[in-house]
């Protein structure tokens, strides 16, 4: 026969039971643990910055830190022309916002610096607000020259005014915890709005491939008016040959980057250079050049808030587009390599570049493509929106295709979800 034996067990009241399961009101944050969270969270190198893994990460990060800074070189003179600037001020804004993203980033590897898009737009600023012709200066009482000096020290406070105001919106964006809202820029709409950013950065550049001098120009359809100007008849150049040589050697660059241990855009800026120093191209065949790079850092001036009220919707649109840029690019690379971008304070970390980046003449800045995926490689959700954003941004210039294309999207966001 089986006995079975029960333990002796309490009983407990309703009362009682609540009394017992009661759970303890959580205990609140210090004052010392609140202040330690929120400097983490603004100074993020503070958190990872003491774990550093020097032995397993120092020597990538020295062999991409030189990749990098070597391309930013030829791309912030680049840039700096394509908006219009002389060519210094595009290494000012390779040097500043670089130093400032240390310390505020969030992602790894974003490269922050002068970006073509960028570029493009002040460029386009530049253009309509300072244009060449309103310093025109007569020599001789007949011919009429462009005092460039001038010109382009009022264009250099002009962008550090519109380089400030971006970094205010995106800082106050930031802080009023707007991140979020780069989730309704889709991914085809950043594409498409920088495909055809970049036919625009195409088309610039080519009048001073084939040595075509023409005036400025801005605005809706400037981009056909200036293609018409490249199929005007000029004279025998020298300059697409010049052109040609480089991107020959640049189709070979993996082959001569292993020979050189080095980037091959750095034999290239290398030798290009001693081949037009040396063979004098400027005089002999009209060659155009950069000119004197003037050494030394330029003190901080402040920015001439008179421009506030010209510029003031175009630095909203710079800062939007420069941040979507920058966090598209940054969550690629996170989702890759498996940590995570705090969209809010990359959005504070741009602005404060372009904020205190604008008191030592940079100009707005974004993440760079190329630089980029350099940096990592060295260690659409409707397809109709894509077209729609290159097509308007194509045929109505940046700021207007920039318009198009967010109520384009909004429109069809609205569609889908009421059906």
């Amino acid at each position: 026969m089986a006995l079975s034996h029960r333990a002796p067990h309490e009983v407990l009241s309703e009362a009682e039971l609540e009394e017992v399961a009661q759970r303890k009101p959580p205990t609140k944050p210090s004052l010392r643990s609140v202040a330690k969270s929120l400097l983490f969270r603004f100074l993020p190198f503070l958190r990872w910055l003491p774990r550093y893994p020097v032995k397993d990460w120092l020597l990538g990060d020295i062999i991409s830190g030189f990749s990098v800074g070597i391309m930013h070189l030829p791309q912030g003179l680049a840039y700096a022309l394509l908006a219009g600037l002389p060519p210094v001020t595009g290494l000012y804004s390779s040097f500043y916002p670089v130093f400032l993203y240390f310390f505020f980033g969030t992602s790894r590897h974003n490269s922050v610096g002068p970006f073509a898009v960028i570029s493009v737009m002040i460029g386009s600023l530049t253009e309509s607000l300072v244009p060449s012709e309103n310093f025109l200066e007569s020599v001789n009482g007949s011919n009429a020259t462009v005092n460039e000096e001038l010109r382009d020290a009022t264009r250099v406070e002009l962008v550090a005014t519109i380089t400030v105001l971006t970094g205010i919106f995106q800082v106050a964006l930031g802080l009023l915890q707007f991140g979020f809202v780069v989730t309704y820029l889709s991914d085809p709409l950043v594409r498409g709005y920088t495909t055809a950013a970049s036919v625009h950065v195409l088309v610039s550049q080519l009048k001073n491939v084939f040595g075509v001098s023409q005036g400025e120009q801005s605005g809706p359809l400037s981009l056909f008016v200036v293609s018409g100007g490249l199929l005007a008849p000029k004279d025998p150049c020298c300059s697409p040959v010049a052109c040609a040589v480089p991107l020959l050697f640049l189709h070979h660059s993996p082959c001569v980057g292993r020979l050189c241990l080095s980037p091959a855009i750095l034999p290239q800026i290398i030798v290009s250079t001693g081949i037009s120093y040396g063979a004098n191209l400027n005089d002999k065949f009209g060659i155009s050049v950069v000119g004197n790079i003037p050494s030394g850092l330029k003190p901080p001036v402040a920015p001439n808030v008179s421009y506030f009220g010209q510029v003031v919707g175009n630095a909203f649109a710079i800062a939007v587009v420069g941040y979507a840029i920058c966090i598209s690019l940054g969550k690629i690379f996170a989702l890759k390599h498996g940590y995570k971008v705090d969209s809010n304070q990359e959005l504070i970390a741009l602005g404060l570049c372009n904020f205190l980046g604008g008191f030592f003449q940079c100009f707005a800045i974004s993440c760079s493509m190329s630089r980029s995926l350099v940096q990592e490689s060295t260690g659409g959700n409707s397809q109709l929106v894509w077209i729609v954003t290159f097509v308007a941004t194509l045929m109505l210039n940046l700021d207007i295709g920039l318009a198009a294309s967010v109520a384009f999207g909004l429109l069809t966001v609205i569609f889908r979800t009421q059906l």
